[in-house]
């Protein structure tokens, strides 16, 4: 009877070391990822390229518009090549709002476009 209640209140020790181990993990991978997020996004936007957007268009295959000093260039990039297949003009870019340094959310850009259309 005794040998029981020991086991008991043994596993559900190892279960919350477990738990805890688990959370600290956790913590740790997402300050980790965050970290390396802002480390990567501060080093790709402080020269004199930028990578403005990107679309996916399969496996492997991406479109991205491109800032290289002020030009604009659209390119491809495939598993094994690059390709430029068109300089844009500046006046065509559309640039996202940022409110306080972040994107509105699709909200806002929603009800800005309808009270835009009404406007009009």
């Amino acid at each position: 009877m005794l040998l029981t209640g020991f086991s008991t209140i043994n596993s559900i020790a190892q279960f919350f070391t477990i738990l805890v181990i688990f959370l600290f993990v956790l913590g740790i991978t997402y300050f980790a990822t965050r970290f390396v997020a802002k480390y990567q996004k501060d080093s790709m936007v402080s020269g004199n390229m930028e990578v403005l957007e990107s679309l996916r268009l399969g496996n492997g295959k991406v479109l991205q518009l491109v800032r290289a000093v002020d030009k604009y260039f659209v390119i491809a990039l495939g598993k094994d090549t690059v390709t430029m297949l068109v300089e844009v003009d500046s006046a065509q870019i559309q640039k996202v709002e940022m409110q306080d340094g972040k994107p509105l959310d699709f909200k806002e850009i929603l009800s800005n476009a309808k009270n835009s259309l009404n406007g009009k």
